[in-house]
C-alpha cells in the first residue's frame, strides 16, 4: 500500500478545515486536506456571525468571501406573537466586525476550500478516511479514494474537521452523549417572493411559535430572492405531524400566522431535509497527535448560529498551538486549546439553555430594555462569546439569571 506524508493532515474541507489550512499555510506547513464528499454540497449553518470575519481575514480568505456575492448581514431579528425586536450587530459592546454574510453553504464552503488550495494546501475531494493509527512514531490513516487503490498518509499532526461525520470521535471511541434534549430540525430552501419593504433581508429572523416556547423557526434570506427556512423542536413534537417532510414543515409554519403571511407567496421548489439528535459532545477535544475542530468536537444548537464561529475559533486556537509545538515549545493542549475553546462554547450554552426555558426570550422582548445590556447581548449574538470584558461573558450564568428574574417580575 502506498504511503504519503504531510506536516498536517486535515480531515474535512468544511469551514473549520479550510480556515485551519489557510492559517497553517501562512506558517509554511505542508497541509493535506481529505474530504469525503464532492464540493459544492448542501449543508446547513447558513447565517454567519460577525466574529467569523476575523478568522476569514486571518486565513487570507477575505477577498474571496467578499467577492462571492453573498447576502449582507448586519444583525438578527426576533418575532413572537406579533412582537418584533432586532439587534444591529454594529451596535455592540465588543470591538471587531459588526457585519457579515448569510450564505448558501454549498457555495460558501467551496469558496473557502478553493481559497485554501490557492494558498498552497492540497485538497482532495471524495477521499474517505477509513482507519487511524496513533501507535507509531507518526499518526497514520488509511484512505479510500474514489478510484484506484487505498493508500496511507502519515502526518506529524491530524486535525479532525469532519463536522457531523465525526471521524476521529467514532474511530477512537471519543463520543459521549450531549446533555441537551433530543431536538430535530426540518428545513428547506424556497423562492420566498417576500414583498420589498416587509422584511429586513440584512438580518436573520428567528420566529417563536405562538404557543410552544421550545419551537422556533429560522428564516435566512439569501441574495437572489431565496431564503432558507427551517423549524426546530423536540423530536416528539415534530413526529406528531404526518405526510412528507415538506408537508410537515408547511403544516408547522401554518401554526404561526406571522410567518405564514410572510411566506404566503413562496415557491417550495427544493427537497426538504431533516436532522434529528444533532447535539453532540466528546470525552476530549484532543489527544497525542490530534485535535478536534468545530462540530467534530461539540455541537450545541442552531438557534444563535454559533456553529461556524466555533469552528473558526477552534481552527485559530489549534493552528496557534501547532505553531508553538512545531517550534519546539511544550504545548498544554487542555489549557491552551480545549479550555479556551470551551469557555466561549459555554457562554453560548448558557444563552441557548435560557432560550429554550423562555427566560432569554423574555429578556429580548422586554418593552423597556437597558441600552447597555442590549449592546452586551448584541456582542454575544454577534459571536463575541470569548470577550471576557463583557460581563455577560465573564459571568454569564449569574448575570443572565438576574436579568431573567428582573424581566419576569
Amino acid at each position: 500500500m502506498k504511503t504519503e506524508s504531510a506536516d498536517i493532515l486535515i480531515i474535512g474541507a468544511g469551514p473549520a478545515g479550510s480556515v485551519a489550512a489557510g492559517l497553517l499555510r501562512k506558517q509554511g506547513r505542508e497541509v493535506l486536506v481529505l474530504e469525503r464528499e464532492q464540493f459544492p454540497r448542501f449543508s446547513i449553518g447558513e447565517s454567519l456571525l460577525p466574529q467569523s470575519m476575523q478568522y476569514i481575514e486571518e486565513a487570507g480568505f477575505l477577498q474571496d468571501v467578499v467577492e462571492a456575492g453573498f447576502q449582507f448581514k448586519n444583525g438578527a431579528a426576533f418575532e413572537r406573537s406579533g412582537r418584533y425586536t432586532d439587534f444591529d450587530f454594529r451596535d455592540k459592546f465588543s470591538p471587531g466586525w459588526g457585519t457579515t454574510y448569510q450564505v448558501q453553504r454549498g457555495h460558501f464552503d467551496h469558496v473557502l476550500a478553493q481559497a485554501a488550495e490557492r494558498k498552497g494546501a492540497t485538497v482532495r475531494f471524495r477521499h474517505e478516511v477509513l482507519t487511524v493509527d496513533f501507535s507509531g512514531e507518526k499518526p497514520e490513516v488509511t484512505v479510500r479514494p474514489p478510484e484506484g487503490e487505498t493508500y496511507r498518509v502519515q502526518a506529524r499532526f491530524i486535525l479532525d474537521a469532519s463536522g457531523f461525520g465525526r471521524v476521529l470521535p467514532r474511530l477512537l471511541n471519543l463520543e459521549t452523549p450531549s446533555n441537551f434534549p433530543v431536538r430535530g430540525a426540518i428545513f428547506t430552501h424556497v423562492e420566498d417572493r417576500i414583498p420589498p419593504g416587509t422584511f429586513d433581508r440584512n438580518k436573520i429572523r428567528v420566529t417563536t411559535h405562538p404557543e410552544h416556547v421550545h419551537v422556533w423557526y429560522w428564516t435566512i434570506p439569501f441574495s437572489g430572492g431565496r431564503c432558507s427556512l427551517g423549524v426546530v423542536a423536540k423530536k416528539e413534537y415534530l413526529e406528531q405531524y404526518t405526510g412528507t417532510d415538506t408537508e410537515r414543515l408547511q403544516a408547522i409554519v401554518k401554526e404561526t400566522p406571522s410567518l405564514q403571511n410572510l411566506l404566503k407567496d413562496a415557491v417550495w421548489d427544493t427537497p426538504t431535509r431533516k436532522l434529528t439528535g444533532y447535539a453532540a459532545n466528546v470525552k476530549s477535544l484532543w489527544g497525542p497527535g490530534f485535535a478536534l475542530l468545530g462540530n467534530a468536537g461539540e455541537f450545541l444548537d442552531p438557534v444563535f448560529s454559533s456553529g461556524v464561529t466555533i469552528a473558526f475559533k477552534s481552527a485559530s486556537l489549534a493552528s496557534a498551538c501547532i505553531a508553538r509545538e512545531f517550534a519546539g515549545e511544550k504545548v498544554d493542549w487542555e489549557n491552551d486549546y480545549a479550555k479556551p475553546l470551551k469557555a466561549g462554547v459555554d457562554t453560548f450554552r448558557t444563552f441557548v439553555e435560557s432560550w429554550y426555558e423562555g427566560g432569554f426570550q423574555n429578556i429580548i422582548f422586554h418593552p423597556n430594555p437597558s441600552p447597555d445590556v442590549r449592546r452586551m447581548i448584541s456582542a454575544i449574538l454577534a459571536g463575541y462569546a470569548w470577550d471576557k470584558n463583557n460581563p455577560y461573558v465573564a459571568d454569564s450564568k449569574r448575570r443572565l439569571g438576574v436579568l431573567e428574574a428582573l424581566c419576569a417580575a
